[in-house]
């Protein structure tokens, strides 16, 4: 909207905008007059004041001094646990495995695979009470067990061997049917020697050099048997067999050859042609023929000019 202003009365016009501003200041100026007025008024203060805002700051304190007591404690841990990259302590992880140097305590069950000692060094497993070794199935029981005691080392298992350096040549080997030996001499250096509780099956038995080979059975017989024979050969010294009652020599199917330059028996009655005082002229016989009968009996015989076994040969069908 335009206004003009007329010049020739020299009146002058206020424009539409001026006329809007004094309306509005009239009606603010007519508004505050008519609202009440609110004599001291309270203000309500905003945050955390009073006993409020100690306890805040003494928790963000408390909250402060923990933080710097862990890291305290967690850099000490470190410190005292040789923590490095590789491991910690006595710990070295390495691309092989793990490795322990030093001694090392387990308190509860280790699973491994494997358990190498250093080149060095062996490899030591102690414990206060015994060692034990399981071996399971994959079914968890226990097929093999190796225990290690104060007392005793036992195995159980279904067999035990024990192998050269070579890992070949079997030198003893256990199972419920059988033990072997397989070392090239078997040596007993006890006062009493070896004792067997049964029988005993070997090809050769051979004793020290310039020492004495006994066999002996304190209490029982001493009985040796083979299919094909048994020699007993003394090459540089003499062959003696002692009894207390008894000797018997028995040959089932063949002889009993005695081959030797001078064959004595001894604790035979010798004698020799003498007359007796008392009687007339009949001689008394004192020398006699030594005989055997069919089963091994040994005899004497009054001695002729010839041989009297067959004469007295019914001693033989009474033994």
């Amino acid at each position: 909207m335009e206004f003009f202003v007329n010049r020739e009365r020299g009146i002058a016009l206020k424009t539409y905008k001026e006329t809007e501003m004094t309306r509005e200041q009239y009606i603010l100026a007519t508004q505050q007059n008519s609202l009440p007025r609110i004599e001291n008024p309270q203000l309500y203060p905003v945050g955390i004041y009073g006993w409020r805002k100690r306890c805040l700051y003494f928790f963000v304190l408390l909250l402060l001094v923990t933080m710097i007591v862990n890291l305290a404690m967690t850099i000490w841990i470190l410190k005292v646990m040789n923590f490095t990259v590789d491991g910690m302590g006595n710990l070295r992880v390495t691309k092989k495995g793990i490795r322990l140097e030093g001694i090392s305590e387990f308190l509860l069950p280790l699973y491994v695979k494997e358990i190498h000692s250093r080149k060095d060094s062996p490899l030591v497993l102690q414990s206060d009470r015994n060692v034990t070794v399981n071996a399971r199935n994959h079914m968890g029981q226990v097929t093999g067990q190796l225990t290690v005691g104060a007392d005793a080392v036992e195995a159980q298992c279904k067999r035990f061997e024990v192998r050269a350096s070579e890992g070949e040549k079997v030198l003893f080997s256990a199972d419920e049917d059988e033990i072997i030996i397989g070392a090239d001499r078997l040596k007993v250096t006890g006062t009493e020697g070896a004792v067997f509780g049964h029988s005993v099956e070997t090809p050769h038995i051979r004793a020290e050099p310039s020492q004495d080979l006994k066999l002996e059975s304190p209490t029982r017989s001493l009985i040796m048997e083979a299919p094909r024979g048994v020699q007993v050969s003394a090459a540089a010294g003499d062959l003696k067999a002692t009894c207390r009652k008894e000797l018997h020599l028995q040959s089932t199917e063949g002889e009993i050859f005695l081959n030797a330059d001078i064959i004595r028996l001894g604790n035979l009655p010798m004698g020799s042609f003498s007359s007796s005082p008392s009687s007339s002229s009949t001689p008394r016989q004192t020398i006699y023929e030594l005989c055997v009968c069919p089963n091994g009996k040994l005899y004497l015989s009054p001695a002729g000019a010839g041989s009297t076994c067959q004469s007295t040969s019914n001693i033989c069908l009474w033994s």
